[in-house]
């Protein structure tokens, strides 16, 4: 039987509406054998988990331009645990260097803060994918 592949869902949350650098994230992790399930813009946090589950992902990406990201990572917090949930989630996009500590206490396996390289978040994926012993 053949190892399954590292699957990703990437997600806009909020009202944000510039979605460019997660399409080239999700075109870079296709280009690096990574499964990627895309949410759509707009999406709230319940509907984003929901996806999640309902496509059995291995991760959840969230990509957060619009100043919002500590109260939608409390949401994400929340709704992982009111789930029971523990599929490892990342956030990136507008992120200010002194929020990411805040982001990963609320339960972030990573913060990728404003001007992160696409390869090192493509690395991090990777190393999950190891660790879950799955195919990339």
């Amino acid at each position: 039987m053949a190892e399954k592949r590292f699957k990703i869902l990437l997600g806009k949350p909020g009202l944000d509406g510039h979605d460019v650098g997660v399409k080239v994230l999700a075109h870079a992790l296709v280009d690096n054998g990574f499964d990627v399930v895309y949410s759509g813009l707009r999406k709230p946090i319940d509907r984003i988990v929901g996806m999640a589950v309902e496509n059995e992902v291995d991760a959840i990406g969230l990509s957060i331009l619009s100043g919002t990201h500590l109260v939608l990572c409390e949401q994400m917090k929340d709704e992982m645990s009111k789930r029971d949930l523990a599929i490892p989630w990342i956030v990136g996009g507008n992120i200010p260097d002194d929020d990411v500590a805040a982001i990963e206490r609320l339960g972030a396996m990573a913060a990728f803060p404003t001007g992160t390289g696409l390869d090192e978040v493509v690395d991090y994926f990777k190393k999950l994918a190891k660790e879950k012993k799955r195919t990339v």
